[in-house]
């Protein structure tokens, strides 16, 4: 069976939201944990390893999200997990499925949400951790750094306190 694919990021977007404010108005209206101050909206969705990559905030998550994009899809059955590679790491996602959407894989980033006073600043949590997949300093690795005679700094130097700043 193929997969659907979703041709462009505008369309990825789309289907994304227009799911989640259905799931939001059909399932969601009195679960406590929603927080009226948010509202559905995809962030920073991009094509990824042949993939649509992104962001979700809701009303009752932050989740990164996997969609079908050109490139052959890891259809599990769902809720089971499928792990993707980031310069930054090493991440689990939980496959999903959804009326319209079709197949999804989505890492909890918040849940619930109730720590967000406003939209902005959930839209602006979601596009920094998006951002910050791709950063590899975030894997917990020492940078090396140069000392003034020009000599690197070795791990282990600057595990044990050195500094490049340090006569």
């Amino acid at each position: 069976m193929t997969e659907p694919r979703i041709p462009d990021p505008a369309a990825a977007a789309g289907r994304l939201e227009a799911t989640f404010r259905a799931i939001l108005v059909e399932r969601m209206q009195d679960v406590p944990i929603v927080n009226l101050a948010l509202a559905v909206e995809a962030v920073g969705l991009r094509e990824w390893q042949g993939h649509w990559l992104g962001a979700l905030v809701t009303p009752w998550f932050i989740n990164l999200v996997v969609l079908p994009g050109s490139g052959a899809w890891r259809a599990v059955p769902d809720r089971d997990s499928v792990w993707y590679a980031f310069p930054s790491g090493r991440f689990e996602f939980i496959a999903g499925s959804e009326p319209g959407l079709g197949p999804y894989h989505a890492c909890s980033l918040f849940s619930p949400v109730q720590e967000f006073g406003d939209h902005e600043t959930a839209r602006e949590t979601a596009r920094v951790a998006l951002e910050s997949l791709f950063d590899p300093a975030l894997l917990g690795e020492a940078p090396e750094q140069d000392e003034p005679d020009g000599k690197p700094l070795s791990r282990r130097d600057f595990l044990r306190g050195a500094s490049a700043t340090r006569p």
